[in-house]
């Protein structure tokens, strides 16, 4: 499941099983740099990079290729009936080759902004997130019940459709014996489905029916100041401690091209997405 792009609007993915025939995944580093006149160079560059996919398949299946147009298009496809609530916004993807969804700043442990917690909410209990040394984040609990999620920057959750076998592993310097793992399902409208959970650092669950997005919990167990660097999200994989955050960014479709193959129906697509800072479409 894992090794396949999954691609589409919150609640409506569709898997491609077709391989890319070709695949950029390079992240746009928009450095600028300004060379003086004594040839000393100045390099100005932003804190955070924008990710850019390119796909292209030769002979992709007609029910496929209608899939990519009709999010290049931001046409409603079938099954759209009573799920329209996020209808014309931003496109999910799961790239097979990301170990974890997180978003890169949100695994290392670091506010996307210097002084904000932006990243992590209080689901139950004490839990006081604040900046430290070099912008990592500590968390200090006051209650062993407590329970802090992890937030998606532009949706309920992360991204997911029924029976995705989802696992999700705590920040390494959690106390595993008194740690809790949890999974939070949700629907489309971001409401609470199902939970599972288990003591101990790691838990896997399977999506059940009718979830659109799954948020990550964690309960550390004991009260006092532990740190939020080394989470990970994983499909269908297993979770690695410490692994680069590649995120899971709401994305637009920039470019799409749509040539009939050789053969009919058949046809070679390509698509282009740039992550957007929102469900902006």
């Amino acid at each position: 499941m894992a090794r396949n792009l999954w691609i589409g609007k919150p609640g409506l993915l569709r898997e491609i099983t077709t391989q890319a025939k070709s695949w950029d995944r390079s992240a746009e580093l928009q450095v600028s740099e300004f060379t003086s006149l004594e040839g000393q160079i100045t390099a100005v560059a932003p804190a955070r990079t924008t990710r850019r996919l390119k796909f292209s398949w030769e002979w992709l299946e007609p029910a496929d290729a209608d899939h990519l147009v009709r999010l290049a298009r931001r046409v409603n496809g079938p099954g759209m009936l009573g799920r329209a609530v996020y209808a014309g916004r931003s496109v999910a993807v799961l790239d097979p080759a990301s170990v974890n969804l997180l978003d890169p700043y949100q695994a290392a442990g670091q506010s996307a902004l210097p002084g904000s917690t932006d990243h992590w909410f209080t689901a139950r209990g004490s839990f006081t997130v604040t900046p430290s040394v070099d912008d990592v984040v500590l968390g200090s609990c006051e209650d062993p019940a407590t329970r802090i999620g992890w937030r998606h920057g532009a949706w309920p959750g992360w991204p997911v459709m029924p029976a995705m076998r989802v696992s999700w592993l705590l920040p390494p310097d959690w106390d595993p014996g008194v740690c809790v793992a949890q999974l939070d399902w949700k629907d489309r409208d971001g409401g609470h489905l199902a939970t599972v959970s288990a003591t101990g650092p790691t838990v896997t669950g399977t999506a059940p029916e009718g979830a659109a997005f799954v948020t990550p919990v964690g309960g550390p167990g004991a009260t006092g100041t532990t740190g939020l660097a080394g989470a990970c999200l994983t499909i269908g994989e297993e979770p690695v401690a410490l692994a680069l955050g590649e995120g899971c960014p709401a994305m637009a479709v920039t470019g799409c091209s749509d040539v009939p193959a050789s053969r009919l129906p058949y046809r070679n697509i390509s698509i282009d997405l740039v992550e957007v800072t929102g469900a902006v479409l």
